[in-house]
């Protein structure tokens, strides 16, 4: 069993330390890490926690789900594995043969 937890709903005003706080009284944390916006460096509203091992992992989820933070019912599970992306999201090459640099047209590659 994982020992990472995803926690999310969070207030906006939680930070890392007193993320790491909450969740310390359950037992060893290793990390607790709130995401942020790269953009505005504002709280994403999530962030995970991961705990030195499985049972006080488990212990934490079944006392912090649910719970209010500042008036918001946060929600404590197991994290699930990053599920791989096929593509970063940029440009993407057309598998067609007919779209594309190099095939005449408007903005093609014959000179």
């Amino acid at each position: 069993m994982s020992s990472k937890i995803y926690v999310g709903n969070l207030p906006y005003s939680v930070t890392d330390a007193s993320l790491n706080s909450n969740f310390a009284e359950f037992g060893g944390v290793s990390s607790a890490k709130v995401m942020m916006d790269r953009d505005t460096g504002r709280s994403k509203g999530f962030g995970f926690v991961e705990m030195a091992n499985a049972d006080v992992a488990q212990a934490a989820i079944k006392a912090l789900h649910g719970m209010s933070v500042d008036g918001r019912s946060i929600v404590v599970n197991l994290a699930r594995p990053r599920e791989e992306r096929s593509d970063a999201g940029g440009y993407t090459a057309s598998k067609r043969p007919d779209v594309g640099y190099g095939t005449g047209g408007h903005g093609g590659g014959r000179y």
